[in-house]
C-alpha cells in the first residue's frame, strides 16, 4: 500500500490533484489514507459514475420484491417509450447497456444550461433516437440507466432518491451518501477541478459555472447516471456488500447476478449497473466488479481475494486515470 500512498502523495504535492482519499481492503488488513486538503476518508466527493451500480441495486430491489422483471419491457412503466424498436427494449438491457440509447442527449449541454429537472431528461431520452436494435450490441449508455431509476420511480411513486436513501444506503451503513446534495450544502463536498474537465462538464469556463460539477444546479440534480456524493467509506461498504455470502438487502441470487458478466461476446463485460472483469487492474480475476466515475474515482472489488480498493478524487479521470487512478489500483492489486 505503501507504493500507491507515494502515488497519491506526489500528485498532491507537486500540484495536479488538489484532494484524494484511498480505502483499501483484504482479507487480513484495510488501508486509509488522505492527501491533500482532504482531512479524512470520510469527506464527501461527488463520485459521477460510481452512481450507476447503485441505482442498479435500487432497481433490483424492486425485482426481489416481485414489483417488475428483467425481462419486462421499459414500456410497461413507460407507456411513451412506445415507437418502433424502443418497446423491445426490457430493464435488463437498460441495466447493461445494450438497449441502443445514446450515452448523453444531443441537447444534453442545452439542458444542463437551462437548469432543466431530471423530468425533461427522461422526456427527451424516451424519444431520442436508438443507436442500434436493443441486444444487438453494447454501447456505454447513461441514458438507460436514467430511465431504469424513472421505472423505479413510477413504481414507487417517490423520489429515486429519498427511495434510495432509505431502502439501500442507510440499510448499508451508507450514512455519508446521497443522491444529489441531501442534506449537504456545496461547501460541505470536495470541490472538482473542473478546469480540467471535458468540454462537455465545461472545462472551467466562466459561463459554465452555474451548471458544471460544482454548481448547485448539478451537485443536486440528483442524476442516477452520475450525481451521486458519497465517501471512500461508504463505497467501500457498498462494494464489499457484495463479497459476502448473504447480501444485506439483495436475495443472494440477485447479487451474484449483478456482479456476473450479462453480455458475454460483446465488447464489454458488464453485469446488472456494474462492470466485471479483469480490466480494472493488473493482478485483478475475472470475477472482479466495479465502476469508475469522470470526476476521478474509481471503486472495484475481486472476489477471489477479498480485496477491495475504492479511490475518490477531485482531478477529473481524464488526466488522472492514466498518471494516478491506474497507477495506484494496480500497485494495491499487486501488493495483495
Amino acid at each position: 500500500m505503501k507504493e500507491a500512498e507515494a502515488v497519491l502523495r506526489k500528485a498532491t504535492a507537486e500540484g495536479g490533484m488538489e484532494a484524494a482519499t484511498l480505502v483499501a481492503r483484504d482479507a487480513k488488513d484495510r488501508y486509509r489514507g488522505a492527501f491533500g486538503p482532504s482531512t479524512g476518508v470520510d469527506d464527501v466527493f461527488l463520485i459521477a459514475s460510481i452512481t450507476k451500480p447503485m441505482t442498479a441495486v435500487g432497481v433490483m430491489l424492486l425485482a426481489d420484491r416481485g414489483e417488475l422483471k428483467l425481462s419486462d419491457p421499459a414500456v410497461k412503466y413507460l407507456p411513451e417509450f412506445s415507437e418502433g424498436d424502443r418497446k423491445r427494449i426490457t430493464i435488463e438491457q437498460l441495466l447493461t447497456h445494450t438497449s441502443g440509447l445514446p450515452d448523453q442527449l444531443p441537447k444534453n449541454g442545452d439542458l444542463r444550461k437551462a437548469h432543466a429537472p431530471l423530468s425533461e431528461f427522461v422526456a427527451l431520452a424516451v424519444k431520442t433516437p436508438l443507436l442500434f436494435k436493443p441486444g444487438e450490441k453494447y454501447s456505454y449508455q447513461s441514458m438507460g440507466i436514467l430511465l431504469a431509476a424513472e421505472i423505479a420511480e413510477r413504481i414507487t411513486g417517490e423520489r429515486f432518491r429519498d427511495f434510495l436513501k432509505r431502502e439501500v444506503f442507510l440499510p448499508l451503513g451508507m450514512e455519508r451518501t446521497e443522491l444529489g446534495l441531501g442534506e449537504y450544502g456545496v461547501e460541505d463536498v470536495v470541490r472538482s477541478q473542473v478546469e480540467f474537465a471535458a468540454p462537455e462538464a465545461g472545462s472551467g469556463r466562466p459561463e459554465a459555472r452555474d451548471w458544471d460539477w460544482n454548481s448547485p444546479y448539478w451537485r443536486d440534480l440528483g442524476a442516477p447516471w452520475g450525481g451521486a456524493h458519497s465517501t471512500a467509506l461508504d463505497v467501500e461498504l457498498f462494494l464489499r456488500s457484495f463479497l459476502i455470502s448473504d447480501h444485506p438487502i439483495l436475495k443472494s441470487e440477485t447479487a451474484r447476478a449483478m456482479i456476473r458478466n450479462q453480455t458475454p461476446g460483446m465488447e464489454a463485460s458488464r453485469g446488472l449497473g456494474f462492470q466485471v472483469g479483469s480490466s480494472f487492474a493488473e493482478g485483478c480475476s475475472e470475477a472482479t466488479f466495479g465502476h469508475g466515475g469522470s470526476t476521478g474515482t474509481l471503486a472495484w472489488a475481486d472476489p477471489a481475494r477479498k480485496l477491495s480498493f475504492v479511490l475518490l478524487s477531485s482531478l477529473p479521470a481524464r488526466i488522472s486515470r492514466k498518471t494516478m487512478i491506474n497507477p495506484a489500483a494496480k500497485l494495491v492489486s499487486q501488493a495483495s
